[in-house]
């Protein structure tokens, strides 16, 4: 596992270099499947594509679905599929970019493969990564899963329109994010009814300026 890691490290250390020379910013975004990333994708590019350039690296087990709705919203849009792999590494990233024209993003968005333990261990050459945590998901999940909130500069508590008809206990999962990740950017959003979004679409235009 340590050489494995090792040779990822090196690999994200030249996708880091190669994206911060040509002035791309990058997000690695995470979560269980069902979390609603791929929909707060969605509503995110219908918010910010009018301001910046941004580009979706879709990663999953199997098929171009998501990839597929990604492009409607009329971004360019590459899918990886892992045929059983649980996350993406920085080869898998290093390869694919070679498709794009990074000197025209100023935003690259890798929706990582659904799950709460494997893509947090692999660097890929990101700024930042973000979580997605739905609250159908359970307010246990940051004590049990803690490395990838630990490695997250944001995490979105998605879905908070279905607070009133879960045991979801808000106030415990906050104070366990912040035990684990004091400076953590915690945003509460719903993709039903906008809640959130506006705040963290604001938040992440700014990420584009590092």
């Amino acid at each position: 596992m340590k050489n494995i890691l090792g040779a990822n490290d090196e690999i994200a250390a030249a996708n880091r270099k190669n994206f911060s020379a040509r002035g791309v910013v990058v997000m690695n975004l995470m979560g269980s499947p069902g979390s609603g990333k791929t929909t707060l994708l969605e509503k995110t590019l219908a918010r910010l594509a009018d301001k910046i350039k941004i580009a979706v690296i879709e990663g999953d087990l199997f098929t171009a679905k998501d990839a597929e709705r990604i492009k409607r919203a009329g971004v360019d849009v590459i899918q990886i599929n892992t045929a059983g792999g649980c996350h993406l590494d920085a080869a898998m990233i290093q390869k694919v970019c070679a498709s794009l024209d990074l000197d025209a993003i100023d935003l690259l968005i890798v929706e990582n493969v659904g799950n709460l333990v494997c893509p947090a261990e692999f660097d890929i050459g990101e700024n930042f990564k973000a979580v997605v945590l739905s609250i159908t998901e359970g307010d246990d999940k940051p004590l049990k899963y803690p490395l990838i909130f630990k490695e997250s500069a944001v995490v979105l508590l998605n879905k908070i329109d279905l607070l009133p008809f879960t045991n979801f206990d808000l106030k415990s999962a906050r104070e366990d994010l912040s035990t684990l990740h004091p400076t953590i950017k915690i945003f509460e959003t719903s993709c039903t009814t906008g809640a959130g979004l506006d705040e963290w679409c604001t938040w992440l235009l700014e990420r584009t300026k590092i």
